[in-house]
């Protein structure tokens, strides 16, 4: 069985992990979740108890959850480093580490404007206080990532890696919000550019749309989520 990444849409962080598993040329399927509407229930809470995304299903049953173990799970298999630095090298060090920051502050300073937008028992005051302290808190984590770009054509090194794709999953985030300031980020936004012409990224992008691109040839499909959920009752059950 190929493993099964369990994204989210719209705007899921997700889809940075699609285009890393389209990149990394293995044979993989995705399932397909709405967020707001098929989350926030048992059937999906059996299956990742923060009712979040990114899921892995692993070939061999196993459940793998969070951005940065499923990130791990497929830099462990990508034998051709084909988005990835392998362990104990400079570039592997330094993909490691911007994954790292990515996926805790630059990515948690936009929780304020996400509770703006999904509380809907906020005031119209609490929501303009959301949406100041996420307004200073991702200028600060974007000032932060526009320090630590390098002179290198993607975060890591010379090539697209495991990096640029959970960068790229919530860089665009500023855009839904309307906070994104071309002027103030020149490497962020030159980088975000050479991602997003990228053919797996642009894949992934179309893949979250609805759309039915051609890929590189590793996608097979997808799998419904009641098929997903139902397997994983029948796992749990038999255990």
């Amino acid at each position: 069985m190929e493993p099964i990444l369990v994204y989210g849409f719209p705007a899921g962080s997700s889809m940075g992990l699609v285009a890393a598993f389209e990149q990394s040329q293995q044979p993989y399927r995705l399932c397909r979740v709405d967020m707001l509407a098929d989350m926030k229930n048992d059937a999906y809470g059996r299956l990742n108890g923060r009712q979040e995304t990114p899921v892995l299903i692993a070939p061999d049953g196993r459940v793998i959850t969070e951005t940065m173990a499923i990130a791990g799970w497929l830099a462990d298999r990508d034998r051709g480093q084909h988005v990835s630095y392998a362990a104990g090298t400079p570039q592997g060090d330094r993909m490691r580490q911007m994954m790292a920051f990515i996926n805790t502050g630059f990515t948690s300073a936009f929780t304020p404007l996400w509770l703006a937008f999904e509380r809907e028992d906020a005031s119209a005051t609490e929501r303009a206080l959301y949406r100041e302290l996420g307004g200073l808190l991702v200028a600060d984590r974007h000032a932060r990532l526009e320090a630590m770009i390098g002179d290198t054509a993607f975060l890591a090194g010379d090539r697209f890696t495991l990096a640029d794709a959970v960068l790229i999953g919530v860089a665009r985030w500023a855009d839904f919000h309307d906070l994104r300031d071309k002027a103030a980020y020149p490497r962020l936004e030159a980088l975000r550019a050479r991602i997003e012409t990228l053919p797996a990224v642009r894949f992934a992008m179309e893949i979250e749309d609805g759309l039915t691109p051609s890929g590189s040839g590793g996608f097979r499909g997808h799998v419904p989520l009641d098929d997903v959920l139902s397997r994983f009752r029948e796992q749990r059950a038999a255990a």
